[in-house]
């Protein structure tokens, strides 16, 4: 029996965000890209995956996305007190394309809160590559081969001032590369929490 899914909300400076939610154990953050929202983790399996491994699973709706409201909070701010709100003490947190806005500024200010940095083509990387010297972070840089979006060189950007970072190149995918190569998008995702969170979530 696949795990199952509930749909819930919590309140961000005044704004309802909506997220989707399944398992327990070690948490991981799913965000999304400027096309897509939460459903898209579940319509993909990366949800149920997760929960069977022993991760505790969560995908929000950015505000203005899917089922949440629209925040006046600038997106540095946002990731800071939904972590709050959810008593997510140090998640893994997996960040595509547009959600760079929310995710690098955490991981630039408040690395101690990320247990993992998983970045999928983020856009923002030239913005805050000065404050990403030396970070500890363990990080999993994914691209697509074929991204025209945000393109592979930028992996190079990000990873190479970490102190801990490898790089995952997709072979024929474009900038949702999770979309198009899925099985082997999870696979490295599995491989790379079992590193920085523990082994099938134990």
């Amino acid at each position: 029996m696949s795990p199952s899914v509930r749909a819930a909300s919590v309140a961000l400076s005044g704004s309802q965000i909506h997220y989707l939610e399944a398992g327990r154990g070690p948490a991981v953050l799913l965000l999304h890209g400027a096309s897509f929202d939460a459903t898209t983790w579940q319509s993909l399996g990366t949800l149920a995956l997760l929960a069977e491994r022993g991760y505790r699973a969560i995908a929000i709706d950015l505000p203005d996305y899917g089922e949440s409201q629209r925040s006046n909070d600038p997106p540095e701010v946002v990731l800071p007190e939904l972590l709050a709100a959810l008593a997510l003490a140090t998640p893994a947190i997996v960040s595509p394309s547009m959600s760079g806005r929310y995710s690098l500024p955490l991981l630039v200010r408040h690395p101690e809160a990320i247990a993992g940095f998983v970045a999928v083509a983020p856009v923002g990387i030239e913005r805050y590559e000065a404050q990403l010297q030396g970070l500890g972070v363990p990080t999993l840089a994914v691209w697509g081969g074929n991204d025209r979006t945000v393109p592979p060189a930028e992996a190079d950007r990000l990873c190479q001032p970490l102190l801990d970072a490898e790089k995952v190149v997709l072979d024929g995918a474009g900038h949702a590369c999770y979309m198009q190569a899925t099985e082997a998008f999870h696979q490295h995702l599995l491989a790379f929490l079992q590193r920085c969170c523990g082994e099938e979530g134990n």
